[in-house]
């Protein structure tokens, strides 16, 4: 995807994060994330929208811990979000393709980096914000699922930090199914971190299948995985062990 694509999606997403929070009230219970309840969801993905924003204007070279998470609450908590988000999306927009500032996972750039991690963080959330406020959830783009997906699978899992390891060496396939749009990867599983490679290139142990949105969902943990074939443990085992620590 193209960064401009990216910096859309962020917005869009924070829009429909933001209206979802305000309909369900900053007092319900998030069950993607069951310690978490709404104004927890807000303080957290306003706080990282300035983070990354604060790397991406100063021009920041190296990590900061991101800010202190406010006090507000209520309807002035969802504005203080709303204009949290205004501000990322304009400083995507205003920045030159070459800017130089701190990025932790491989992309082409490092705005192309913050473009697209935003643009994952503010989705997975708005997913959160909604299951609060109950109802249909939004429709997601299979081409920003299936980079999602690539972001998690060759970003994230491919680093030491990753704890996705196996005693034994196995493989996991995850392969997409949406009709004329199929993607598979082969994840290859052992006590380093994951490996995963495009396509079919070793025998499953165990596939996970589905939607391109109902997975990149699901290895997100927000929802189970649509189908498991073969060693389910090792489905069990990526619930267990993959929630990401960022930076």
């Amino acid at each position: 995807m193209e960064i401009s694509e990216h910096i859309q999606v962020v917005d869009t997403e924070g829009q429909l994060l933001a209206l979802a929070a305000a309909e369900a009230g900053t007092g319900a219970k998030v069950p993607t994330c069951p310690d978490w309840q709404v104004r927890d969801l807000l303080r957290h993905t306003g706080m990282v929208h300035r983070w990354a924003a604060a790397f991406i204007a100063e021009r920041r070279t190296s990590y900061r811990l991101g800010g202190e998470l406010p006090e507000l609450d209520g309807d002035a908590l969802v504005e203080w979000f709303r204009e949290g988000h205004a501000a990322l999306v304009a400083t995507l927009k205003a920045t030159p393709p070459d800017v130089d500032c701190w990025a932790f996972l491989p992309a082409p750039s490092p705005l192309a980096f913050w473009a697209r991690r935003q643009a994952n963080e503010t989705t997975v959330h708005r997913v959160d914000a909604e299951s609060a406020r109950g109802g249909s959830p939004s429709p997601m783009d299979v081409a920003f699922a299936v980079d999602g997906i690539e972001e998690l699978l060759f970003g994230f899992h491919a680093r030491e930090r990753s704890r996705v390891r196996s005693d034994a060496p196995a493989v996991l396939r995850v392969r997409t199914t949406d009709p004329g749009e199929e993607r598979t990867w082969t994840v290859r599983l052992s006590d380093e971190p994951p490996v995963t490679e495009h396509g079919t290139t070793a025998p499953a142990d165990c596939e996970v299948s589905g939607s391109a949105a109902r997975l990149y969902l699901a290895l997100w943990n927000r929802l189970p995985f649509p189908q498991v074939t073969g060693d389910r443990a090792l489905a069990a085992l990526w619930r267990e062990r993959s929630p990401i620590v960022m930076g």
